[in-house]
């Protein structure tokens, strides 16, 4: 069986292929994938299932043109791994750019992530929206 970093690694692998469908085969049935925030975006807060996920990176497609994204550091427990990571994004339908640094939060179960925390600079991307 995979490791969790390697789990998750793919996970992030699928996201910049653009493969969804091959990321949600990595979660379970009943995950819970919530992204903090203090700004109002569609996806800030919490959804959960495979059909819920979907519908978040829908959400995440049509606001944030992701231009540069980049997990750069993991850090691994025997059910967790936590990301450090940083991004540069164009900001839809605005078109500002912002930049941030990330954290992402996941917890495994029988060698599928069963849950998802993230967050990042709200503060960054709602000055780029605001343009």
């Amino acid at each position: 069986m995979p490791s969790p970093t390697e789990i998750v690694q793919s996970a992030y692998a699928a996201f910049g292929r653009g493969d969804i469908p091959a990321l949600l085969e990595l979660l379970t049935d009943d995950v819970e994938w919530t992204h903090h925030g203090s700004i109002d975006l569609a996806y800030i807060g919490t959804v959960r299932g495979k059909p819920g996920v979907a519908r978040w990176f829908g959400h995440v497609a049509e606001l944030d043109g992701i231009q540069v994204f980049e997990p750069r550091e993991f850090l691994a427990g025997p059910d967790h791994v936590t990301v450090l990571g940083w991004e540069r994004t164009k900001a839809l339908p605005a078109g500002g750019v912002f930049e941030s640094h990330w954290v992402h939060v996941f917890k495994l179960r029988d060698g599928r992530i069963s849950q998802f925390v993230g967050t990042y600079d709200t503060a960054a991307s709602a000055a780029a929206r605001a343009r």
